[in-house]
């Protein structure tokens, strides 16, 4: 197996996409928060008390998905032409699914799980102070469009 950011030497670098062309792309990842029937009914209630937990964790998402190349070191950096972050209130926990497009040179896998990653960490922050226990149960991508490799997907185990 050879990994694309390795070098002949194994030394991480950056891929040159230069002379790729672009093309449409997009990429869905998912998450779940598992938080306590308490903090659940108080989503629900809109009664936690830092605010609008779903709307902080939206707009946080969105704003990760456009920064990732400042968090990840060889991620290029691209246009985030589209994204959308859902959040839904579940028996047990909050779902979150990120879905990022662009019209550019690589994929967009990585903005759409830094978009359901802030929003999970958004949703863990603005709860401790109701249940210390609430925690990120999954995230990752479950499709994928566009690109080289095509279309991919799957689903989360939970």
């Amino acid at each position: 197996m050879r990994f694309t950011h390795l070098n002949d030497a194994g030394a991480a670098y950056m891929v040159d996409v230069t002379n790729k062309q672009p093309t449409v792309r997009e990429a869905t990842a998912e998450g779940e928060v598992a938080c306590s029937p308490e903090v659940l009914q108080a989503l629900r209630d809109g009664s936690v008390p830092k605010g609008d937990v779903l709307a902080v964790a939206r707009v946080a998402g969105i704003a990760a998905a456009k920064r990732v190349p400042e968090l990840l070191p060889l991620a290029h950096t691209i246009g985030v032409h589209g994204c959308a972050v859902d959040l839904e209130i579940r028996e047990d926990h909050v779902w979150i699914q990120a879905t990022v497009r662009t019209a550019d040179r690589t994929g967009v896998e990585m903005e759409a799980l830094t978009a359901v990653s802030v929003a999970a960490l958004s949703i863990v922050d603005m709860v401790k102070g109701v249940d210390r226990s609430a925690y990120i149960r999954t995230c990752g991508i479950v499709a994928k469009s566009g690109g080289r490799s095509g279309d991919w997907s799957r689903e989360l185990p939970r």
